[in-house]
């Protein structure tokens, strides 16, 4: 009589089991069928980033802005770098000749154009703090 119960036991787990993978079965396939079923989000993320409102009047509206700039010799150009630092890396060669002064948020601000190494971008220098050295403030690709 044992034996037959342990059999009826063992039959009734087996089934049990059965059951689960089947609900799990079923769980599955309706999750993957409302997901091929849902409509794709129309709102994407903007591409480029928003251009920040004090842009110097002298940069181009197709002017891509970045942190760091890496150059071909292994030196970077990284937005904080003061004016000599920068200027002593890219040397008065780099430099295309054009530069503008406006008012900053902390005092003057500098747009200078550079080409080095057949690469052309645009820097922006100004003070981060009151009578301060003026630093790279934003690197804009052209």
């Amino acid at each position: 009589m044992d034996s037959v119960a342990r059999a009826r036991f063992g039959a009734v787990v087996e089934w049990a089991i059965a059951v689960a993978f089947l609900a799990a079965t079923f769980a599955v396939g309706s999750l993957v069928l409302r997901e091929l079923r849902a409509e794709p989000a129309t709102t994407a993320a903007p591409l480029v980033s928003v251009v920040p409102a004090s842009l110097p009047g002298s940069v181009p509206e197709r002017a891509v802005s970045i942190q760091a700039l890496p150059l071909a010799d292994g030196a970077q150009i990284k937005i904080g770098e003061t004016l000599s630092v920068v200027s002593a890396r890219l040397g008065r060669a780099a430099e295309s000749g054009r530069q503008d002064v406006d008012r900053g948020a902390l005092g003057e601000r500098l747009t200078r154009f550079y080409e080095y190494e057949g690469v052309r971008f645009i820097l922006v220098f100004e003070p981060f703090e009151r009578s301060g050295e003026p630093r790279v403030a934003a690197i804009y690709l052209t």
